[in-house]
């Protein structure tokens, strides 16, 4: 089964300079989940400044360009995993959410996991 992590946190984070105790923890939960295969990709997502959106409404489609100050929160990252079932899923999440927790306590955020369909 193959599901997509989102990574949620305040578009503000990104003034923050996490540990450098993350990165390292990190570097080593990603390799060890492509060396076993259920991570299938990750990348951290450049800032909503960076970005536009397309958006269809009214019969008409409008792009606008970043950055998008309304949002409380922005999708930071993503990781696709193939996992067994969901609750492997969510350990995987659980890993990663415990990893921020361990290295950069202050760091608020969220990993939201879903699905994918087919």
């Amino acid at each position: 089964m193959r599901c997509l992590m989102f990574i949620k946190h305040p578009e503000s984070d990104r003034d923050k300079t996490p540990p450098p105790g993350l990165y390292e923890a990190m570097g080593e939960f990603v390799q060890a989940g492509l060396k076993s295969g259920v991570l299938v990709d990750t990348n951290g997502l450049k800032p909503t400044k960076d970005a536009k959106r397309v958006r269809q409404s009214g019969g008409k489609i409008f792009v606008l360009d970043g950055p998008f100050t309304e949002a409380k929160e922005v999708i930071g990252g993503y990781a696709m995993v193939e996992v067994r079932d969901f609750d492997h899923a969510m350990d995987v999440a659980h890993q990663f959410m415990q990893i921020h927790l361990d290295h950069w306590p202050e760091f608020e955020g969220e990993c939201e996991v879903r699905q994918v369909e087919g």
